[in-house]
């Protein structure tokens, strides 16, 4: 691959520092940043109301029923958990494995796995119904001997889910100190005493001496050897939530690496979702350039190609197998009435993305970027007709019953979005998205970086 353009353009240790970090200290707040803003604000204000008629009102608001007992709630958790994989696959695999190109997408990743999994980890207590009994699923001491049912799927999502948010916290936060340390110093050369001296207590005394960087490298190495199954645990133990059902359509061995490739699929869609836009608002090219945006197409390709075998393999071992419940659940689902939904989904999953074999489209932002939103968009679809399709037709004929989804089931969806692109609007502004410490590592490797 080519060199980065930000060593072409022969970049300093003190220029790639104010590059970053004048988003955060200096740049003011554009028209088309407050507008997002103010647009996303109002969207996390109506997703905080209607949480607040649903606990008033129940789950009866939303389109669940018998026997279709789960509907978009669950299909959102699955799919923003899945979201939240690219961050920790960037950062901690890609860490371990010694590749460069992780340090301009690795902070900003991280950022939307810590805001993925927070959504993910709403919509199940939500769902609870009683979400106030949430402390429940927690093994706390008490007199009157409530333990988990440590055979319950909600059980594990929340052991899962919860481990998954303080490993990720831990390995963002410890990777962001150096920065911090950065952002303090250059607030207090600007005269910016309250930025001063809260990134001060942020970066928790770091003065950027041999042995503080020996211990912080030693630490963030291990933090990334504990995320690092995360990837494959996460993902796998929410797919248990279908597989260890008997119900047709979900029991099948093939869930936990279905479900992880399809996590990766998405997550890396979601990162060139946020990068574009980014880079181009920021004028950040020279730091997160096409080369990346590449690499992320390339792991696109190759996850969505394994996503289009698992859905043959799916298919196939239907057949195979010669369950008839099985058949009828696959037949269901390509002449039913959400075989609208299932041709979406082969449609943005499998089909369009095949244009990433081309190199000119690997090369442009704006394909990247539409495609991102058609993978983000399918594999939504995937994870709803997943939830749906098999609850809605069980062994009982008498008892089959379609889903539709209500109003206040696209509100809780769209709040979701907003209360997502809210958070991460206002973390590009407060806290930098790209790593200085990394890039200046990266830049001094290269020969042709200017010192």
């Amino acid at each position: 691959m080519s060199a980065d353009p930000v060593l072409k353009g022969h970049w300093t240790y003190a220029t790639l520092g104010d590059r970053i970090s004048a988003v955060v200290l200096e740049r003011p707040l554009g028209r088309y940043w407050l507008l997002g803003f103010a647009l996303t604000g109002a969207g996390v204000l109506v997703f905080l109301a209607a949480i607040a008629w649903l606990f008033d009102q129940g789950v009866g608001i939303w389109g669940i029923n018998m026997p279709v007992a789960w509907g978009f709630a669950i299909a959102n958790c699955v799919w923003w958990i899945g979201i939240g994989h690219a961050g920790t696959f960037i950062s901690a695999v890609l860490l371990l494995t010694r590749q460069r190109w992780r340090t301009s997408i690795n902070r900003f990743a991280e950022a939307m796995t810590l805001f993925a999994a927070s959504m993910a980890g709403l919509f199940p207590l939500l769902h609870l119904g009683r979400p106030w009994f949430v402390y429940w699923l927690v093994p706390y001491p008490d007199t009157l001997g409530l333990w988990p049912q440590w055979r319950s799927p909600l059980v594990w999502d929340f052991f899962a889910i919860a481990t998954y948010l303080t490993v990720s916290s831990l390995f963002w936060y410890v990777g962001l100190i150096p920065d911090l340390a950065t952002l303090r110093d250059r607030a207090r050369a600007r005269a910016m005493r309250g930025r001063e001296i809260a990134f001060g207590l942020l970066a928790l005394g770091w003065s950027g001496e041999a042995r503080q960087w020996a211990r912080h490298q030693q630490a963030y190495l291990l933090l990334a050897g504990l995320a690092t199954p995360l990837v494959v645990s996460v993902h796998s133990i929410v797919s248990l939530d279908f597989a260890i059902g008997n119900t047709p359509g979900y029991h099948s061995t093939i869930f936990p690496p279905f479900f992880v490739v399809g996590a990766l699929y998405s997550g890396f869609a979601m990162v060139i979702t946020l990068a574009v836009p980014l880079r181009r608002a920021f004028r950040l090219e020279a730091l997160i350039t096409g080369r990346h945006l590449e690499n992320a197409a390339k792991v696109m390709l190759a996850t969505g190609s394994l996503l289009a075998y698992g859905y043959l393999a799916e298919a196939f071992f239907a057949f195979y197998g010669g369950d008839r419940f099985e058949i009828a659940i696959q037949l269901n689902r390509w002449t039913g009435p959400y075989a609208p939904v299932y041709w979406a989904m082969i449609a943005c999953n499998v089909l369009i993305p095949q244009a990433l074999w081309w190199r000119r489209v690997r090369k442009s932002a704006a394909a990247l970027f539409a495609l991102s939103l058609v993978v983000n968009l399918g594999m939504w679809l995937e994870r709803v007709l997943i939830v749906v399709s098999s609850l809605n037709r069980d062994y009982t004929p008498s008892a089959w019953r379609l889903y539709w989804p209500t109003g206040w089931d696209w509100v809780f969806l769209a709040g979701s979005l907003c209360t997502f692109a809210w958070l991460f609007l206002l973390f590009v502004r407060v806290l930098p998205s790209i790593s200085i410490a990394e890039m200046r590592e990266d830049l001094s490797h290269r020969p042709e970086a200017s010192r």
